[in-house]
């Protein structure tokens, strides 16, 4: 899939896994509105796909924006909607959970910001080497983040998959934002946990690194397949090529476009 104005190539890929029956994973490629989402549903029976289906659905009504600014709000907006409807459907479930998490990519001019609810994560691959920009919202990470586990721990705890934050389940959604410029050759990578439960960061930089698109998101999600998929793997990679360079002011630090 390409854009032909901003240069910009993306691919997805999603599975449900060699455990699960259901995929409750969804995601979103917008690329002519530099756009790219993944969201990973829970709830249980015919709750999670859902969850992760109205967030999407919320995502893709954004329409073509003017400014960055417009984007920021247009994705906030929408992810209040879809935290309206899933507090609806919990209610009319009798209060069963009805959520999911999201991670968001939006990318105006050289400009990226990173939105993301949960553990779902946005990664970004700059001159050879991979950042994680989000921070998993998730009972683990807090516990690295106090310096009650160490690396190797946390390999082993028993809880990993419980997270603080999500879309649907408290009166308003939760979203931490991430924002900065980019270069020409640079790479995101959009995962739910059932890629980074069985793929190494650094083996995610090789194999996004050294294929195309779509076909990096294939060989992640058949990485992945090989080593159990005990959930369900979403992926989605974005490179970005501009075909004449961006100028960015050497003042702006990424952040004040989206205000």
């Amino acid at each position: 899939m390409r854009d032909a104005i901003s240069g910009i190539e993306a691919g997805a890929a999603t599975h449900v896994g060699r455990v699960r029956q259901r995929n409750e994973d969804n995601y979103l490629v917008a690329t002519g509105r530099g756009l790219w989402a993944v969201a990973d549903g829970m709830g249980g029976h015919k709750a999670g796909d859902v969850a992760s289906r109205v967030v999407i659905e919320e995502l893709d009504a954004i329409v073509a924006p003017s400014t960055a600014a417009e984007l920021l709000a247009n994705c906030e907006a929408r992810m209040i909607v879809a935290n309206s409807r899933l507090k609806n459907l919990s209610d009319e479930r009798d209060g069963a959970l009805v959520g999911t998490t999201v991670a968001v990519l939006l990318v105006f001019d050289a400009f990226y910001a990173g939105v993301w609810s949960g553990d779902s994560r946005i990664y970004r691959i700059h001159q050879d080497r991979i950042e994680q920009i989000s921070l998993d919202h998730s009972e683990i990470q807090e516990l690295i983040s106090e310096g009650k586990l160490n690396a190797e721990e946390a390999r082993s705890w028993p809880r990993k998959n419980v997270i603080t934050r999500a879309i649907g389940v408290h009166d308003n959604p939760e979203l931490e934002m991430k924002s900065g410029t980019m270069e020409p050759g640079d790479i995101f990578v959009l995962c739910t946990d059932g890629l980074t439960t069985h793929v190494e960061d650094q083996e995610i930089l090789a194999l996004a690194s050294q294929h195309q698109p779509q076909e990096a998101c294939d060989l992640l999600v058949s990485l992945t397949l090989d080593r159990g998929a005990f959930d369900n793997v979403t992926v989605v990679v974005v490179h970005f090529n501009p075909a004449a360079p961006h100028t960015v002011s050497a003042a702006s630090t990424g952040e004040d476009i989206w205000e």
